[in-house]
């Protein structure tokens, strides 16, 4: 073989050599820097951006994607511990003209962090509709949707701001009172008697708390990697300490049955979605739901846990859209029979 020919095969093969060897090595050493780099990917090949916003010293960062237009605006508000990109598995099925925006909660990610009193429900909703304003964003009103801790936020907001909504979607919401104790709520007793918050489920410190935290929270049973196990939890052990704050904040007496309280004062139309195998909040939540709020629309989800945007968002996206057509529809056609 031609000796130029060889220092090409080789020089080809370094080349290629190099990004295959630093994948490995960042799987192997860095496993949370590609996590980062996964949900950078994500946002990008799904043209989202990420922004940021003040009110007076606070700030707020969110992702948004499309323009407002005909469809009301989707603020999407994300649960306990996780961030504006879990919503990217939804995102993936919804149109692209749509106007979209995900914002990390109080304290998380890339939203400020203060004290306590911006971590119960009450200070949540006070911070969201800050966001709200400071973004424009009732100058129409808007689709809120919320799931776990978000959807206790965005039940509460709905009640506290009903000129602001158009329409509201709350997937396995925290904050009712549920008839069926779920097996969390159950663990949840037995720390309350011992006074153990280095036990929480949904706060892990190692790769095997990781992982049974994902049995609880989903019905269908991931295989991820050890290595990936770890990123996840080396992301999260830095933040820990807060999480145990904010978990300390919404399961409080003052907030633990926030959306109870508030239900009843909903006037926008309500759509309800939850995995039937939810083991963190029992599903028997949704007759709650259902029961206080006439005419809330119910989805439950077969063979889906609490995690239903991992698990179903396929499902989950087009139960959003197909609710938000409808209520624009209903209102178009009550609209006309008043004219």
């Amino acid at each position: 073989m031609d000796l130029d020919v060889v220092n090409m095969f080789f020089i080809a093969g370094g080349t290629l050599a190099v990004p295959i060897l630093a994948f490995l090595a960042s799987f192997l050493l860095w496993p949370s820097a590609l996590i980062k780099i996964y949900y950078w990917y994500w946002r990008r090949t799904l043209g989202l951006q990420v922004h940021y916003a003040n009110y007076d010293a606070y700030r707020f960062c969110y992702s948004v994607r499309g323009k407002p237009g005909s469809r009301p605006s989707i603020l999407m508000l994300h649960g306990f511990s996780a961030h504006k990109d879990m919503w990217l598995s939804i995102l993936k099925f919804l149109p692209k003209h749509l106007h979209l925006l995900c914002v990390d909660m109080p304290g998380h990610e890339g939203t400020t962090r203060t004290d306590a009193k911006d971590y119960s429900i009450e200070g949540q909703v006070r911070r969201i509709h800050q966001f709200v304003e400071s973004i424009r964003l009732n100058k129409k009103p808007f689709h809120l949707v919320g799931t776990s801790m978000g959807g206790n936020v965005a039940g509460v907001y709905a009640a506290r701001y009903p000129s602001d909504i158009s329409s509201l979607t709350l997937i396995c919401p925290a904050g009712l009172k549920y008839p069926k104790e779920s097996k969390f709520l159950q663990h949840l007793r037995d720390l309350e008697k011992t006074r153990n918050i280095n036990g929480i489920p949904l706060i892990p410190s190692t790769p095997e708390e990781m992982e049974e935290m994902l049995k609880l929270c989903s019905f269908v049973r991931f295989k991820i990697p050890q290595q990936i196990l770890q990123g996840l939890v080396d992301v999260r052990i830095p933040h820990n300490d807060f999480y145990r704050e904010v978990f300390m904040e919404i399961v409080s007496e003052n907030s633990r049955h926030s959306l109870y309280e508030n239900m009843h004062m909903i006037t926008a139309p309500v759509q309800v979605i939850w995995g039937k195998q939810d083991q963190v909040l029992d599903v028997s939540g949704a007759a709650v739901l259902a029961e206080a709020l006439p005419g809330c629309q119910v989805e439950l989800l077969d063979n889906c846990g609490h995690s239903v945007v991992m698990e179903r968002p396929r499902k989950t996206a087009k139960l959003i859209l197909d609710f938000i057509i409808a209520q624009q529809n209903a209102s178009s056609a009550a609209s006309k029979k008043l004219s």
